[in-house]
């Protein structure tokens, strides 16, 4: 099959396996023989969801892409391991060390394997590695709101998608899309209120495409490295400042909690539905300026990224503001 149909042809079963897989999973018969997510007190919904949704994704992913075109062996290897690990964690719950431990093998098995080349960068290469395991797990904190990893991974992967077809890198664009078109598909059960949680087994897996993708894409010259951090900035911006606040206030930083800016609007009223819909108006902003400027010149591209570093500054501080006066109004009413 040639790579031009393969652009078509490999969404669309995305799109049919991911969305078929969970209105089967979510029948009643099935539904109750899935791990479910109960409430607590660093959760944002107040009944038992089921969870591992995120299988259909990377099951429709690795499906269509097999059956459109030649897959990279290694990469559905690891995209694979990594899902059957996380479906565990979302069963029985795996400590910490050992997630880390198998994110940074994954990380370094692919590193070393296609993007280190014959005369490696120690220093490079180490850092991609860690920036690969970063970005698994910043995709994997941001899912904690009904439709945010899905719709994240509708207009990243489309947008890696668009910007490698521009170059033409027609069989990256393939993969890209194939990742959004999975997730659209599932979207439709995990928009508020969700039927279905997507879980760990659906988000590592995406944080670590998102992350090999966009270093490949970047390895290929169809974007240079600025791209794909802009693409999931609304992502890392949020995933980053919160793990640094936390750290810097001696907090247990590796421990589920309710901080994430998207969790405060949450808290403070704006609900699952607004807030990811102001979440889809920010990824678009995002997505939209980044392929706009991907063939500028080098002063648009820094002027576009310094205008953007403003806009996260400025967001947070609103948010930040808006939260303390939050907590001032419920220390009163106590």
């Amino acid at each position: 099959m040639t790579t031009s149909a393969s652009l078509l042809l490999s969404p669309s079963l995305a799109f049919g396996l991911s969305w078929v897989v969970l209105a089967a999973i979510l029948r009643p018969g099935i539904a109750r023989h899935l791990a479910m997510d109960q409430p607590n007190q660093r959760s944002l919904h107040c009944q038992p969801v089921p969870r591992s949704g995120g299988i259909a994704i990377v099951l429709a992913t690795l499906g269509a892409w097999s059956l459109s075109q030649r897959p990279d062996p290694l990469l559905m290897l690891l995209a694979v391991a990594l899902a059957g690990i996380s479906y565990a964690d979302d069963w029985k719950g795996l400590p910490v060390g050992v997630r880390l431990a198998a994110h940074g093998l994954a990380a370094t098995v692919l590193v070393w394997s296609e993007l280190a080349g014959h005369n490696p960068d120690y220093w490079l290469a180490t850092a991609l590695v860690v920036y690969i395991v970063w970005m698994t797990n910043a995709y994997n904190f941001m899912d904690g709101a009904d439709g945010l990893a899905g719709g994240m991974a509708l207009f990243g992967f489309s947008a890696y998608g668009l910007a490698a077809c521009s170059m033409p890198a027609e069989s990256l664009a393939v993969i890209c899309f194939t990742v959004a078109a999975a997730a659209a598909g599932f979207l439709p059960f995990n928009f508020p209120p969700a039927k279905i949680f997507m879980g760990d087994v659906g988000a590592i897996p995406l944080g670590f495409l998102a992350a090999v993708l966009g270093l490949m894409g970047w390895q290929q010259a169809a974007w240079p490295l600025w791209f794909p951090l802009l693409v999931f900035s609304p992502f890392l911006a949020d995933a980053s400042m919160t793990l640094l606040r936390r750290m810097v206030r001696g907090e247990h930083f590796w421990q589920a909690h309710k901080e994430h800016y998207y969790q405060r609007l949450i808290r403070m009223g704006w609900g699952h539905r607004r807030t990811a819909l102001a979440e889809y108006l920010l990824m678009a902003a995002v997505t939209a300026s980044a392929l706009v400027g991907l063939h500028g010149a080098a002063q648009v591209q820094i002027a576009l990224l310094l205008t953007w570093v403003l806009i996260f500054a400025g967001l947070m501080l609103a948010i930040d503001r808006s939260w303390r006066r939050f907590l001032h109004v419920v220390d009163e009413a106590r």
